[in-house]
């Protein structure tokens, strides 16, 4: 009789089978695949906010025979996305923190790309204007919960460098704006869709082509799960642990044996959630619906939270007036002062050049159907050009503030940016070589950086059940901003060209100041790999 034995194969060993703090659970998950691809989706996810918001600064130098545009109407059409943010921030923001993250950016991705669609087909100021208010009023929703939804993958360690590799990508998707811009509008071609009694030309094209992100960003959001930190807030730690060891899966592409984690432990954030979710569940009513609105509003304007929602809205609300306030009509300004120089004259300020070409920004009075001979189809060369560099720079910038954050500290960062950019905006006005102007005017609109660090510090000073909220409401001051920033350009530019970078230039000034006021601001993030047992998460 043979004898064998039979052998038992070993088993792979089990991994950190025990309870442990959530900040622990996803360190565990390793720093992988899934991280990387999540970063690159959420970068998309920014661009298309940049697309869809900024974008229409290529359009209206070169839409406005078709539209028919005064410099005040280009000022509304430039803020009009702004304000539609504004209007739904507050409505995202709740959604976001009673309802998930993932259910609000997927479905407001799909409808921004369906009011953008449907507004490259109008010819009317008015309607062009009200789509895109709802494509403003939907991309709010993914613009500012992408912050939350990315940082509540990541621990506290990596939240901060996760969002601004996000940012890398956000700014390396920005460097295609120009390009595309260029690609589709200096095009000569045109065709007439007879039923619609519209001209297409390619400034209409340009808008889809920036509506194209959120549509494709939405549809590789449906394959991925909620965010594990959300889950587990609202009761349902099994279903969170799934997540962590899925992710962990993808991590270590399956080599290690699952994940096992015997529980997370219950944190005091988690059991304070307990009692509001059990509230919004048994929601019932208008009025009882609006009564949780106020419940999940009003704690950002009470102590402790009170000074921190201030600090961080005003913050917004002075580098949005400026980065994006001023870069509605950076290539209009570009247009023109590339004109001047045509005419022959090589020295004079930017102001100057407004003031010159100020027929081309019909003020008030100016028949329009005499303009249009003069109308611009094109947009000049160095318009493109500069703002490639911009972009260029967002994208090395936000790459460096990723690399640095941890080691110098957000208050640096933040002081260094504002303050070069506020002195850049004073400048801008008394400087008579317009290359030399062009630079500081690019350089003037980098405040910009800022925007995700300031988002990556108010992640940090919120808990998780009021973090969607405290950045949309933050965001909403920013986009404020904006509005505030357009129609300030549109009203001041042809008559007080240089109040209008004065304006500018002081705020950020003013902001750098303020951010030696923000709480725990000289506190850095650990670089080690050191876990902390509370998780947080950091962001543009």
């Amino acid at each position: 009789m043979e004898n064998s034995i039979e052998r038992i194969p070993e088993p792979k060993p089990v991994i950190y089978q025990r309870s442990v703090t959530f900040d622990e659970a996803l360190s565990m998950t390793k720093f992988g695949k899934f991280n990387y691809i999540l970063i690159i989706i959420s970068g998309t996810i920014l661009t298309s906010v940049l697309l869809e918001t900024l974008g229409i600064s290529y359009v209206i130098p070169v839409a406005e025979c078709d539209l028919l545009l005064t410099t005040k109407e280009k000022g509304v059409l430039s803020a009009v996305a702004f304000a539609g943010i504004i209007a739904s921030s507050h409505l995202w923001g709740f959604l976001a923190d009673t309802r998930g993250r993932k259910k609000v950016i997927v479905p407001t991705l799909f409808l921004t790309f369906a009011a953008t669609i449907i507004s490259s087909f109008t010819s009317n100021f008015w309607i062009l204007t009200a789509l895109r208010f709802f494509a403003g009023f939907f991309i709010s929703g993914s613009s500012a919960t992408i912050y939350a939804y990315l940082g509540e993958f990541h621990n506290k360690r990596n939240g901060s460098r996760a969002i601004m590799g996000a940012s890398f990508v956000f700014g390396v998707g920005c460097l295609l704006l120009p390009g595309i811009a260029f690609s589709i509008i200096n095009q000569e071609w045109e065709f007439t869709i007879p039923f619609l009694n519209v001209i297409y030309r390619p400034w209409r094209l340009f808008l889809v082509v920036c509506g194209l992100p959120n549509l494709i960003c939405a549809f590789t959001l449906l394959k991925f799960p909620e965010s594990p930190k959300f889950v587990f807030n609202q009761g349902k730690p099994e279903k969170a642990i799934e997540t962590i060891q899925w992710m962990h899966k993808l991590n270590t592409s399956g080599k290690e044996s699952r994940l096992q984690i015997a529980a997370i432990l219950d944190e005091t954030e988690a059991r304070q959630t307990k009692e509001r979710r059990n509230e919004i569940n048994n929601t019932k009513g208008f009025c009882a619906l609006m009564r949780l609105v106020w419940d999940q509003t009003a704690p950002l304007f009470m102590s402790p939270y009170l000074n921190k929602t201030t600090i961080v809205c005003v913050l917004q609300f002075g580098i949005y007036l400026s980065s994006n306030g001023l870069y509605m009509f950076f290539p209009d300004i570009l247009n023109r002062v590339a004109e001047v120089q045509e005419r022959g004259s090589n020295k004079t300020t930017i102001c100057n050049a407004v003031y010159a070409t100020q027929l081309y920004g019909s003020p008030d009075g100016v028949n329009m159907t005499e303009k249009l001979p003069d109308c611009n189809q094109k947009l000049d060369i160095m318009a493109y050009e500069h703002s490639f560099m911009l972009e260029l720079m967002y994208a090395l910038g936000f790459a460096v503030i990723g690399l640095i954050i941890n080691a110098v500290g957000k208050l640096p960062i933040l002081v260094f940016v504002f303050l070069c950019c506020g002195l850049s905006g004073v400048f801008i006005t008394f400087i008579d070589i317009p290359l030399l102007a062009v630079w500081l005017y690019v350089i003037l609109l980098t405040c910009g950086y800022c925007i995700n660090v300031v988002n990556a510090v108010t992640v940090d000073l919120f808990p998780t059940n009021l973090r969607a909220m405290a950045v949309c409401i933050s965001l909403m001051f920013g986009r404020l901003g904006s509005v505030v920033g357009a129609n300030i350009v549109g009203m001041l530019l042809d008559t007080q060209c240089e109040l209008t970078f004065w304006i500018s230039g002081v705020s950020l000034i003013a902001c750098g100041i303020l951010s030696f006021f923000i709480p725990n601001i000289y506190k850095r993030n650990p670089s080690g790999p050191r876990v902390s047992v509370s998780s947080d998460i950091s962001t543009r």
